[in-house]
């Protein structure tokens, strides 16, 4: 089996085993998906297989850290994360592409995130009130290759149910998230709310962002490579994760965005804040709180690489400078650590070679 090794790595030799050994097997991943994807019979859905492969395969590339996680198999791994991101970022597409909105359809379409994490859930008809359906066993077949991975995993039924916690949020979240402008953030509030009292720290949008993550996700998939895992340590690595790490993912993404969603009036979480001093101060906690998360976990230097990489790789994209979040970032870089900038200049050099 080809493992990476149980010692943990330092973060730039991380990063250079990242781009060099596992980019190269989520492009093969990606590769044969979209073969699959082009034989799709409908073709608006054919499309949007295609252009969700083709315009986030970032996406895919940084979930595929996890493949790194001490222990794991390397090819297995991003057989999982690129098969389970791939069918998120096609439903994504699916819910707000091809102007269809049903929170019926949105909610059936995403069962398939749940069950993908179920190896031995019967597969539903997920296209059952979804205006289009043929897709030539598209998604189904996404279904069936993260089952079949998990199959692989005996450790993996200690952490299932943290798992499926995680995917019924995520579905939730992009089953309100878009619906019509005018009664979506009602539906989502009222979705919300229950949630918030087990987590007094943040707010509704802040939570809600932190579902949209499938970090939490490729995370409790790589620990359950272990024999010997306990369903205690799942339940640290979701506490760790949800909402600290997954939600400096999601803010992260959200912030770079900013301009643009302003711009196309779309929905962005971290325009619920009041001004940019808000805005640095409350992804500031996020980061401060997801790096002292990782203090608790096995292999914490592998948690903290993957924190402080996703501020390198968020902040080193060219969005990241509009002049109106320019000084955030620039606070961001300075307050996350040692370790941020080195990372941050790596990533810039991998976009001038257009490697991300």
């Amino acid at each position: 089996m080809n493992t990476s090794v149980v010692k943990p790595m330092n973060r730039v030799r991380l990063i250079y085993q990242f781009v060099s050994t596992i980019f190269p097997i989520v492009k093969q991943e990606l590769n044969g998906w979209q073969q699959i994807a082009a034989r799709s019979p409908d073709p608006r859905l054919r499309r949007q297989a295609a252009e969700s492969i083709r315009t986030k395969a970032f996406h895919c590339q940084g979930g595929s850290i996890y493949a790194l996680y001490p222990g794991v198999s390397r090819v297995d791994a991003v057989r999982f994360i690129v098969a389970y991101q791939t069918m998120s970022d096609y439903l994504d597409n699916l819910v707000d592409s091809l102007e269809v909105q049903d929170e019926l359809a949105f909610s059936q379409l995403h069962l398939a995130m749940q069950e993908a994490l179920d190896p031995n859930a019967a597969r539903s008809d997920y296209y059952m009130y979804y205006p289009y359906r043929e897709d030539g066993g598209y998604l189904e077949r996404l279904v069936t290759t993260c089952q079949e991975g998990l199959n692989k995993l005996s450790a993996y039924k200690m952490v299932q149910e943290e798992a499926i916690k995680l995917a019924k949020l995520y579905s939730h979240l992009q089953t309100y998230k878009h619906l019509a402008a005018e009664e979506r953030e009602a539906k989502m509030l009222n979705w919300l709310n229950p949630y918030l009292r087990d987590y007094p720290e943040i707010t509704a949008w802040e939570f809600a962002a932190a579902t949209g993550s499938t970090l939490g996700i490729f995370c409790l998939y790589a620990v359950a490579f272990d024999p010997q895992l306990t369903y205690w340590q799942g339940q640290k690595i979701r506490q760790a994760y949800f909402p600290w790490i997954c939600g400096c993912h999601i803010l992260l993404d959200y912030f770079i965005d900013l301009r643009e969603d302003r711009e196309t009036k779309q929905l962005n979480f971290v325009g619920y804040y009041e001004d940019t001093e808000m805005i640095s101060e409350r992804l500031l906690l996020f980061v401060k709180n997801s790096l002292e998360k990782t203090l608790q976990l096995d292999y914490p230097k592998f948690h903290r690489a993957v924190v402080q990489g996703l501020l390198a790789m968020y902040l080193s994209d060219e969005k990241s400078r509009d002049s109106d979040i320019r000084s955030v970032t620039q606070k961001l870089l300075g307050g996350s650590g040692p370790g941020v900038k080195l990372l941050y200049r790596l990533c810039c050099q991998l976009r001038r070679m257009k490697v991300l």
